[in-house]
């Protein structure tokens, strides 16, 4: 069993691939940070991805809701916290913090998540797992909800994506990360150069394969919000965000 580190920090320094047109980080680029934290979190508590694998276990990310101060700069050093935060119900809950060099706070992240059985596509109950988790002490704030989109929120096609092999991982399905710029991706111009990003919300509800078409809708902006949505042509709804805009 590996040590009982309640909190991992993990340091990345950002890159040119990773830097926007404003040479600001990518919001999916950040999105892969935070990845690579969970990830790097669980195999420093002794849990392998092989041996996860071994096991026929995965994570599956449900719900991401980030809240940025700034964004990192391109060649900016960032180290992100995360810690568990235990699981409630079929769920766990995972935090982060990111900050620079300076000890600037850049960021505050929420996240849920799901014990999966990879063979069958499953829910697994948090007891099935065989490793102990320590939970953090701290919080970021309240647990984040599955829902997005509001009531009656009306939504218009924005563009057709087809799912290929730069978008899939060795799950064999779209990246997490990857349905950020999916969701940017909406913005025109105008939005893209005026104002600054401050939040972004995402609920994952079913696995893009490659091949699948998804339909990207998205909302006129209300309250300092862009709505995304990702469904297939016949009506499987992919995922659901929201992209927030400084007021």
């Amino acid at each position: 069993m590996g040590l009982m580190i309640e909190k991992w920090t993990e340091e990345y320094t950002i890159q040119s691939v990773d830097a926007d047109f404003k040479g600001d980080c990518r919001w999916s680029s950040l999105l892969s940070i935070l990845q690579r934290a969970a990830d790097r979190h669980v195999e420093a508590l002794g849990i392998s991805r092989e041996e996860m694998i071994e096991r026929g276990m995965g994570w599956m990310l449900i719900t991401l809701e980030l809240e940025m101060r700034r964004m990192p700069r391109d060649m900016e050093t960032v180290y992100v916290d995360t810690w568990s935060r235990g699981s409630k119900g079929a769920l766990w809950h995972r935090d982060y913090r990111i900050k620079n060099g300076d000890g600037e706070l850049l960021g505050e992240g929420r996240s849920v998540w799901a014990l999966v059985d990879i063979h069958k596509r499953k829910i697994l109950r948090p007891s099935m797992f065989p490793y102990e988790v320590p939970i953090g002490q701290e919080t970021v704030g309240e647990l984040p909800s599955k829902a997005v989109l509001p009531e009656g929120v009306q939504l218009d096609d924005a563009y057709t994506y087809t799912v290929r092999y730069s978008g899939i991982d060795t799950n064999g399905h779209l990246n997490n990360a990857r349905y950020a710029d999916l969701c940017f991706d909406v913005l025109d111009e105008q939005e893209l150069r005026e104002g600054q990003v401050t939040g972004f919300k995402i609920t994952y509800h079913n696995e893009a394969r490659l091949k699948d078409t998804m339909l990207i809708k998205r909302s006129a902006e209300e309250e300092n919000r862009v709505y995304v949505q990702g469904t297939s042509p016949d009506g499987t709804n992919f995922f659901e965000a929201a992209i927030v805009r400084e007021s």
